[in-house]
């Protein structure tokens, strides 16, 4: 969940990278903050994408996909 103490803290981090530099925790800190901010964001995305009715991709391909990689490789043409 994206809490205002975590956009905060990132923000303050950026600050002080800007500012002067931010010591190996900080910047680990830094990291960790911003992939747990980057995965509530994906989150979101396909939480909102799933409720308009957008299915995830199948990794499995086969004649009726129509992808365009299947297109490209020749998966999509009937025999």
């Amino acid at each position: 969940m994206i809490t205002k103490e975590l956009v905060e803290r990132i923000n303050f981090l950026a600050r002080k990278q800007r500012d002067g530099g931010l010591t190996p925790q900080e910047k680990e800190e830094q990291k960790e903050l911003r992939e747990r901010y980057l995965e509530n964001i994906r989150r979101q995305v396909v939480d909102a994408l799933e409720s308009a009715g957008c299915k995830p991709k199948s990794d499995v391909h086969d004649a009726a996909c129509g992808c365009e990689t299947c297109l490209e490789h020749g998966h999509g043409k009937l025999h």
